[in-house]
């Protein structure tokens, strides 16, 4: 996805993620401040880990008012630590009060995302093995939780099934065999796409290399299985490891030769990162972009 688009997409999801949380007005917001005065507040970190999502953070309070600034201390892809400041931010109080949790829902969730991402990473260090994502992603936030797999120190899978050929079990079902599989699809499929199949035993491996398959990946596999069809492959085609594979289990997978380790925890069991807006001010003078606090 060109940069364009991309920011066109995440456009459009924040957006729809502001009006969910802002029917028409913020009655609060309303209530305590009728009338735009200009203000501060500061993002603080409450837990350790890597910062991730900036600038989505940032793009809620512009799609709100443009005049916003963020003035960052940290940049993504830093390492805080509890009580660390990041950020202020000063605009409109109404625009700081009412952007507040939508802000922060998009940060903490990718800041947790890329905190267990470097996590991971860190045990695959001295290894050619690649950690990547899954398409395992809470519905309609793919595109920032991919984001925060990268600036974690992980890298992409295919964003979604219009980007790469990949033959799981169904769909081997549905053609008959791995080799019918993969000889459909490359008729079919651009020439550009590579073609991965989804392999549970030693059988299946040798299926696939017959077909030619561009990757082979080892599919819940126990660490003795996959050393032997690490062995049959033999660099005749790149192989991931997927299938329940954690913190603890990473570095032996590794350490078998595999190319990529897939892990679906990656997103859809990543914890958030805590982080807070607070010291809410009003600043004496009229609000206009770049006010110090």
């Amino acid at each position: 996805m060109n940069p364009i688009t991309q920011t066109l997409v995440a456009d459009n999801l924040i957006l729809q993620a502001l009006k969910e949380d802002i029917t028409y007005e913020d009655v609060s917001v309303q209530a305590v401040c009728p009338h735009a005065r200009a203000a501060s507040v500061e993002l603080i970190a409450k837990q350790d880990g890597i910062i991730a999502g900036l600038d989505v953070f940032e793009r809620v309070f512009f799609l709100l008012d443009a005049t916003t600034v963020v003035d960052r201390k940290k940049s993504d892809g830093d390492e805080v630590q509890a009580g660390n400041l990041i950020a202020f931010v000063r605009g409109d109080a109404r625009v700081l009060l009412a952007g507040e949790r939508v802000a922060l829902n998009f940060l903490q969730r990718m800041s947790g995302i890329a905190t267990r991402t470097a996590h991971m990473v860190k045990a695959l260090n001295s290894t050619k093995t690649r950690l990547v994502d899954t398409r395992k992603t809470c519905p309609n936030m793919r595109i920032f939780e991919r984001e925060a797999v990268r600036i974690g120190g992980g890298s992409n899978h295919r964003f979604n099934l219009s980007s790469a050929v990949m033959l799981k079990d169904n769909h081997i079902d549905a053609a008959g065999s791995i080799r019918t599989a993969v000889c459909q699809a490359r008729q079919s499929a651009p020439i550009t796409c590579m073609i991965e199949v989804e392999c549970e035993n030693l059988e299946m491996v040798s299926e696939a290399l017959e077909a030619k398959a561009d990757i082979i990946m080892l599919d819940n596999m126990d660490t003795p299985t996959m050393a032997k069809a690490v062995a049959l492959i033999n660099e005749r085609a790149l192989i991931e490891a997927s299938g329940n594979i954690d913190e603890q289990r990473i570095r032996e997978l590794a350490d078998l030769g595999v190319d990529f380790i897939s892990s679906g925890a990656l997103t859809h069991s990543a914890g958030i990162l805590d982080l807070s807006m607070k010291h809410l001010r009003i600043l004496d003078t009229p609000h206009k972009v770049g006010a110090q606090a």
